[in-house]
């Protein structure tokens, strides 16, 4: 499927973070996971479903989450998500520019979630040929990219964010990142393994590991690429409203979609996540955002971002006005309009 533009280099490198959790009535719910028809969102949130919008990846986008709570009412909201910049190693080992807001907002209150997109490869988004692409791999399964991982998980330890969510890799079954899985799954896999072992040996880590790759088939099916259950605690999935016409009972029961990927997670027995979500290729369309409430309610996942940039936010883009008020409606103070 298509896929949607990706963020320049730093400041804002890549998309996606913050919401309030939420309460539906939970979904009536077909023996395969599917939605039953007819069934919409109620309104109301579970306190046990942590939720975010990415508004920007640098200080200035930790400042707009206070903004964002306000046109929700004055909910906190309970999840910090930003991205490295992939384009070079030294910006994937993080520094304190990033590190330090995102620390200052998660210490201000109990409870608050970091969550932290890391590319697997430098030149993130530089369209490397697969040849190339598979050299690397080979060579970060063999350690050569060994002291740029654990320079990160060192810089997040010393910023106090050693508890933070790790989305290494993400959406390795797609063509947009040289992090991708396609050119040789084998390799792929082998150099998460060893990414994960180097970033569980820095002291004072409690790192959870996020396998999130993007709904759908893609360039190839994502359970090729899935590492093994010892070293992945948490199994996401970035689903955007895309392709044209597809609606969202679709995107629900489509090969290797929303219904896949709970059953391949409950079978492993982790849990669930959304790191990216929003609208995309149809437009203002609030029965997807329903749907998408909806299904987090059902599915409890670990955690939720909505991307808020256009064309996908609802906060920050003025394009889709009846999605706006779907998800003040449902995730906003009480009584809010």
């Amino acid at each position: 499927m298509g896929r949607r533009p990706r963020r320049p280099a730093p400041p804002r490198a890549a998309p996606t973070l913050l919401l309030a959790a939420l309460l539906v009535l939970l979904p009536l719910l077909l023996p395969d996971g599917r939605i039953a028809p007819g069934h919409r969102h109620a309104g109301k949130r579970p306190p046990e479903v942590a939720a975010g919008f990415f508004t920007g990846s640098d200080e200035a986008g930790v400042r707009r989450i206070a903004r964002v709570q306000e046109w929700l009412g004055g909910e906190p909201l309970t999840v910090g998500h930003t991205y490295l910049p992939g384009d070079r190693w030294s910006n994937i080992e993080g520094h304190p520019a990033l590190f330090g807001p995102w620390a200052r907002w998660k210490e201000e209150r109990p409870g608050r979630l970091f969550v932290l997109n890391v590319p697997l490869l430098d030149r993130s988004e530089a369209r490397l040929p697969d040849a190339e692409v598979r050299a690397e791999l080979r060579r970060g399964a063999e350690g050569a990219f060994d002291g740029h991982v654990r320079t990160l998980g060192e810089r997040l330890v010393a910023h106090r964010l050693g508890d933070a969510v790790l989305v290494l890799g993400w959406e390795m079954n797609g063509t947009t990142y040289s992090h991708r899985c396609g050119p040789d799954p084998e390799a792929w896999k082998a150099y998460w393994r060893r990414a994960v072992g180097v970033l569980r040996a820095v002291p004072g880590q409690r790192f959870r590991f996020d396998f999130t790759p993007s709904r759908g088939r893609d360039a190839v099916p994502w359970p090729l690429c899935y590492p093994g259950d010892d070293v992945v605690d948490i199994i996401g999935m970035d689903a955007y409203d895309q392709p044209e016409g597809l609606p969202f009972e679709g995107q629900v029961n489509e090969e290797y979609g929303l219904a896949h990927h709970v059953r391949f997670a409950a079978e492993h027995g982790k849990p669930v996540s959304y790191p990216e979500w929003g609208l995309f290729r149809n437009g203002d369309n609030p029965a997807y955002v329903r749907g998408m409430l909806d299904w987090f309610a059902a599915h409890r996942p670990v955690y939720q971002t909505v991307t808020d940039y256009c064309p996908h936010g609802v906060w920050e883009c003025a394009d889709n006005p009846e999605s706006a008020r779907v998800v003040r409606g449902a995730l906003g103070a009480p009584g809010r309009p």
